[in-house]
């Protein structure tokens, strides 16, 4: 199982942007589908954004022309470029597989906090 650990979070005003980074482990990253996914206070995970290992992306719509999930298979990271960020973005984001996500299995994220 790849191990990821996610980074860049903080605390931001509305409007701002943050980016946020994911390093993963192992050497099949590039074989991997990803995504980011984030959890509010007192809310399930919910989907933000995912990359196939081809590089196809899909947005929930709530961050669509917002958010930019990208990748970088030589650094094996996956990023989340947040722009436009709005009160109700504030959440822990984590980077997760499809395998992570069927398994409960969660990192321990990064924090986001965006401020009115």
């Amino acid at each position: 199982q790849v191990q990821l650990v996610e980074s860049g979070g903080g605390l931001v005003q509305a409007g701002g942007s943050l980016r946020l980074s994911c390093a993963a482990s192992g050497r099949t990253f590039s074989s991997l589908n990803l995504g980011w996914y984030r959890q509010a206070a007192g809310k399930q995970h919910e989907l933000v954004a995912t990359i196939s290992s081809g590089g196809i992306s899909n947005y929930a719509d709530s961050v669509k022309g917002r958010f930019t999930i990208s990748r970088d298979n030589a650094k094996n990271t996956v990023y989340l470029q947040m722009n436009s960020l709005k009160p109700e973005d504030t959440a822990v984001y984590y980077c997760n597989t499809d395998f992570g996500v069927a398994m409960s299995l969660w990192g321990q994220g990064t924090p986001v906090t965006v401020s009115s």
